[in-house]
């Protein structure tokens, strides 16, 4: 094998190494896996993982169907009035809808200081999405994430109906959103204990479930990685929404994945993880892919929606900071 093959192998050996431990930290995660029973019209999918199963669902796990609609978008703690005011209309034939995700992010925040679990992890369902569009190469990234999501939502379901349930297609989803919100009727929305980012740490407290000095399979453990994983991308939105200074040249996004990158995540991977994310960012796609992503037409306009985005996503982002720092749950392992 000459020197170019076997360079060659060595870049796919690490960038699959990347796909299984993107989230991860020095150990191995073990994650937890549960036995699901679903009708034919809710698939479930099992792929490999690490030492066990990832089991994971696709459009069945949305807890709210949002599909051909047109979404006005106001909260005034994420966004000013002026913008709230502004509508973003479904882009056709994509996948990743930009709209959608602002939505999810925008109907997280509850309360004065709490996050809702079920918006927040649809808006990872809509990152996702967004980490896939960029490419097979950073869309690896994509099968970590969503094991993590995956794994909130079945310890939601187990404390819901009990590890011995049978689900229905209706009951795969955290917190579905009900008519009878509002109207007085107590729901799992309301009394849930995986409702709420707060009322999660309080329950998995309570019941033992937390161990600050190994490793267990915890809804805040895992919270604490997709936490990390939401600064990076925060970071990366907020950087290709920059806009040139005194008529300078816009930078690459592969350089500025890179660069959040290495200000976020990089700080908790080992050496050969950040080898091969770093290899995999060098396959972006130039910054006119993602005018077509959000569907705008230069940056000027990719700014003003990705700014949007980033100050939602930093919202959700303090709050869930806030609520790990003052639980001493920012160092899990």
């Amino acid at each position: 094998m000459g020197v170019k093959s076997k360079a060659a192998a060595a870049i796919v050996v690490l960038l699959l190494f990347l796909g299984s431990l993107w989230l991860h930290c020095e150990d191995a995660d073990k994650e937890t896996s549960v036995s699901l029973q679903t009708e034919t019209d809710c698939p479930l999918h099992i792929v490999s993982a690490e030492g066990g199963l990832d089991y994971h669902w696709d459009s069945c796990l949305k807890g709210y169907n949002q599909e051909n609609k047109i979404h006005q978008l106001y909260n005034s703690s994420v966004v000013d009035e002026a913008e709230g005011l502004q509508i973003l209309e479904l882009c056709p034939g994509q996948t990743f809808q930009v709209s959608l995700l602002l939505s999810h992010l925008l109907a997280a925040p509850a309360d004065a200081s709490d996050v809702l679990l079920q918006p927040y992890l649809s808006s990872w369902d809509e990152l996702v999405k967004f980490i896939e569009a960029l490419g097979p190469m950073v869309g690896m990234i994509s099968k970590e994430i969503k094991t993590k999501t995956s794994i909130i939502r079945q310890l939601a379901l187990l404390t819901e109906k009990g590890p011995e349930a049978e689900l229905g297609p209706d009951e795969l989803s955290i917190n579905p959103v009900s008519p009878e919100i509002g109207s007085g009727t107590k729901n799992n929305v309301e009394t849930g204990a995986y409702h709420s980012v707060h009322s999660m740490i309080a329950m998995e407290l309570s019941d033992g479930v937390v161990d600050f000095h190994q490793q267990t399979d915890s809804g805040c453990r895992t919270l604490l990685r997709l936490h990390r994983a939401l600064l990076w991308l925060k970071l990366f939105l907020e950087k290709l929404s920059e806009m040139p200074e005194d008529g300078g040249r816009l930078r690459s996004p592969s350089d500025l994945c890179r660069e959040a990158y290495q200000n976020t995540l990089a700080n908790h991977h080992a050496w050969f993880v950040r080898k091969a994310a770093e290899l995999a960012f060098i396959a972006l796609p130039e910054r006119g892919f993602f005018y077509k992503l959000v569907c705008v037409q230069n940056q000027e306009e990719l700014s003003a929606v990705l700014n949007r985005v980033a100050r939602a996503i930093g919202e959700v982002y303090d709050r869930t900071q806030k609520a790990l720092e003052e639980n001493g749950m920012l160092d899990l392992p």
